[in-house]
């Protein structure tokens, strides 16, 4: 950086030609395998990433190295679609996989799923169904924050900035309904699943009323809940693109 106010043309144009011939901004081969390292590794990244992977990528004479941070169910499964999605990428020469320092914290690695929400905010005051359903939809790559009553619920809005909500109607203090009024009276934007064991007919229709996305019954079919959820995110994302 050159202070103009203070350097004139001539010297400022010394300056430059003095730094140009500089070793430091020469191109070299080692320049030169720098920066095709550096667009390999943003090539594999942008196709691990477009196919829903979270990992680290770095490169070195045409060998990715992806490094996974997050603990896996089934490591040598990851690893080997991690490799596959890579090696087609051309100038690709080989693939090596690692796990990185951050590997055995708590945290479970998903794949990103685009055709589900990204933010789930599950709603029920029996916290066994609810682990259970978390644990389950984790384990169909979807992942969710979850509030054991409807005031929680209706603080957690703002901060965790859900897509989707899955709301149980008959809870403690602030009923499902209340919440669902409050939530499509402050964010529309949100599409709210009822799952109940107890609703009528009548609440149903209340529900719908309000603005719910769909009113399903406990047990509920873990696929049929899926297919919900991607018609939910699908609206979301609609109403993403006509805002934009």
């Amino acid at each position: 950086m050159i202070p103009t106010d203070k350097t004139d043309a001539a010297e400022s144009v010394k300056l430059i030609f003095q730094h140009a011939e500089s070793d430091v901004v020469q191109t070299t081969d080692a320049s030169k395998q720098a920066i095709s390292n550096f667009q390999l590794a943003a090539k594999a990244g942008e196709a691990l990433a477009n196919a829903g992977h979270n990992v680290s990528t770095d490169a070195q004479n045409g060998t990715i190295r992806i490094t996974i941070n997050k603990n896996v169910l089934m490591l040598a499964r990851l690893e080997e679609e991690l490799k596959q999605i890579v090696e087609k990428i051309p100038g690709v020469k080989g693939v090596e996989t690692s796990v990185g320092e951050k590997f055995y914290q708590t945290d479970i690695y998903r794949k990103y799923d685009f055709q589900m929400p990204s933010r789930i905010l599950l709603v029920d005051d029996e916290r066994e169904f609810v682990q259970t359903l978390s644990e389950r939809l984790i384990m169909r790559d979807m992942g969710s924050v979850v509030a054991y009553d409807g005031e929680s619920a209706l603080n957690m809005v703002d901060d965790e900035e859900p897509e989707v909500m899955i709301l149980d109607l008959k809870m403690p203090g602030i009923d499902g309904i209340e919440v669902l009024r409050k939530v499509k009276a402050s964010r529309p934007d949100i599409e709210v699943i009822i799952l109940t064991g107890h609703g009528s007919e009548a609440d149903r229709e209340i529900c719908m009323g309000l603005g719910a996305f769909a009113y399903l019954h406990k047990p509920v079919d873990i696929d049929l809940l899926s297919t919900t959820l991607k018609q939910a995110n699908e609206k979301v994302q609609k109403q993403k693109t006509v805002a934009s």
